[in-house]
């Protein structure tokens, strides 16, 4: 009878850490050519974006609308993204990326290309604009995640957070030029204006994806299901506590943060009595932050921890909208822009860097779905909520609200949900050994239930079950639906790990296609625990009531 396989020996003394080696330069990522390629694209994407938000606001009102009306339109774009951003990323992660961006983008054009042609024709309505607007949306969430997935791929691992940093900065370059040129546009040509020139932005993002020559996917098991990949990444992102403590801080801060971008036409309008290029200016000011905080955070983020910095960016943030509800002075309101633009950019380049370090390339686009998903969510809610607050109170008691609030969940996010401080290696490793009782591709059939059997020796019980949670949460993480651990009544050194899979094919993409070092380097302190000499050993079990033993009898006589 064939022994059943065990896990795999401790790896040999590695390379040293990635964080004894020294940090590159702020500009390393635009050595790479793709992605060198892409940001120049994506500079005239969101340059071309943010002249259409401030003709789209800005129609609004020469329609009739008030300040909800001009909330909805940024509440029209976020909630198509906010609804589909799950599903897209699911897609993301099982076809391929690069059709998916050019669907994307092309579904954008249309949106952006219907609206200057309704605007130049005197056709547009609130509700035609707020629809078309959508549309571009939809276009949004199937890009969104795999446009910040891919970016591991054009660059190397210690470049991520500059080049996290540099896409920041270039959405901040692109706010700080976009609303003065939108402004100048609006007042020489309408809004109509604004709209093609975006339209003819997003051909330039296409041509650039189009001659992208992305290496194949390696897929043994063939791609998932939809529905599958879906349920697969939300179980990993309930059983991933780091990635969670993002997406935790991503969401208070832009429920409240969103009202400063949903508000500011109506302050500009009202209030500080501006016109659409000076509305325009403002924005040029958050912009002009944001290209000072991407220049001064490379100097700060060592420092710093991660979890300081992103506390005292969103306080910062917090005390520039309550500055600018106070006030009635333009120049005063610019200086505070400015500085919440360096906020800005602090908090967004760090959680963004933070989700993408934290997962691996099997579930990266679908997490970060979630982590869109917060932060479209919060910016789309916020948008009608303070809406509905500027209608109530008066829109400079709104930015004084919302900067409260603000400053009050930073304070409980710091707390309750700090930000990961350590290095976690997500890189994909085939740490368990394949089984011979399992059939590759394998078969959807199951569930399959693994037992493991651990010896340890009674001095060393307790520190091993605590070793042995995180294991459980791995274990989750990867495809598990239950898991235990036992400790055998008769023999209280021996214990038994339970867990089982949906199905064979789903255990064997937890061997083949999930591991991470990080996974591996929990089971081998639990394993440092175990009594010296005895290894693991692993028995894999099929519920019997999946084999139809009559026809596999049927299939072995012919």
């Amino acid at each position: 009878m064939n022994q059943p396989p065990t896990l795999d020996e401790p790896p040999p003394d590695e390379a040293p850490p990635e964080a004894a080696r020294p940090e590159p330069s702020a500009w390393a990522p635009m050595r790479r050519r793709m992605f060198r390629a892409l940001w120049i694209a994506q500079l005239a994407a969101n340059m071309g974006t943010w002249m259409q938000t401030v003709g789209a606001q800005w129609l609004m009102g020469d329609l009739g609308g008030g300040p909800l009306e001009v909330a909805l339109v940024q509440t029209a774009t976020t909630l198509p993204v906010f609804a589909l951003v799950v599903p897209a990323g699911a897609l993301g992660d099982i076809l391929d990326q690069r059709r998916l961006l050019l669907g994307g983008q092309l579904l954008m054009f249309i949106g952006a290309a219907g609206l200057a042609a309704v605007t130049a024709g005197d056709q547009a309505t609130p509700t035609l604009l707020l629809l078309l607007t959508a549309v571009m949306g939809v276009g949004e969430a199937f890009c969104i995640s795999s446009f910040q997935s891919i970016q591991p791929e054009l660059v190397t691992k210690d470049e991520i957070p500059q080049a996290a940093l540099l896409n920041s900065a270039n959405g901040n370059v692109a706010r700080a030029a976009g609303p003065a040129l939108g402004g100048i546009l609006i007042s020489a040509a309408g809004p109509a204006a604004t709209f093609g020139i975006n339209a003819l932005s997003f051909l330039g993002v296409m041509v650039v994806l189009y001659a992208w020559r992305r290496p194949a996917t390696h897929r043994p098991l063939g791609s998932e299901h939809v529905r599958g990949a879906i349920r697969a990444g939300a179980r990993y992102v309930r059983r991933a506590p780091e990635f969670g403590a993002v997406l935790g801080r991503s969401g208070l801060f832009m429920l409240f943060a969103g009202g400063l971008w949903a508000l500011l036409p109506a302050i500009a309008r009202g209030p500080l009595g501006m016109s659409a290029g000076g509305y325009g200016l403002l924005l040029g000011c958050v912009g002009v932050g944001a290209v000072a905080g991407a220049l001064a955070l490379p100097a700060v983020r060592p420092r710093t921890t991660t979890n300081g910095l992103v506390t005292v960016a969103m306080m910062l943030y917090a005390a520039t909208m309550a500055v600018i509800g106070l006030v009635t002075s333009s120049l005063v309101a610019a200086v505070a822009l400015i500085i919440s633009g360096l906020a800005w950019v602090a908090v967004l380049s760090t959680l963004s860097a933070s989700a993408q370090i934290l997962l691996p390339v099997w579930a990266r686009t679908r997490a970060l779905a979630y982590y869109q998903l917060v932060f479209m969510g919060g910016q789309a809610v916020g948008g009608v909520g303070w809406g509905l607050v500027a209608d109530w109170f008066g829109v400079q008691s709104a930015f004084v609200i919302a900067g409260i609030g603000l400053a009050l969940t930073t304070v409980v996010g710091m707390r309750t949900m700090p930000m990961p401080a350590g290095h976690i290696d997500m890189e994909h490793v085939q740490h368990w050994p394949e089984t011979e009782s399992m059939q590759t591709p394998g078969r959807n059939i199951g569930p399959v239930m693994v037992i493991v059997e651990w010896r340890v020796d009674r001095p060393d019980a307790e520190a091993f079950i605590r070793a042995m949670r995180p294991v459980g949460q791995a274990r989750r993480r990867t495809g598990a639906t239950m898991w235990g651990l036992y400790e055998d009544m008769d023999d209280p050194t021996l214990f038994l790990e339970t867990f089982t899979v949906v199905s064979e094919r789903e255990h064997l993409r937890q061997h083949l296609e999930r591991g991470t070092k990080e996974d591996q380097e929990l089971e081998l302190r639990a394993r440092g625990l175990t009594r010296p000499g005895s290894a693991p050993r692993v028995r894999h079990l099929i519920w019997a009531y999946a084999l139809d033993r009559d026809e596999e009898l049927t299939a072995h006589e012919h």
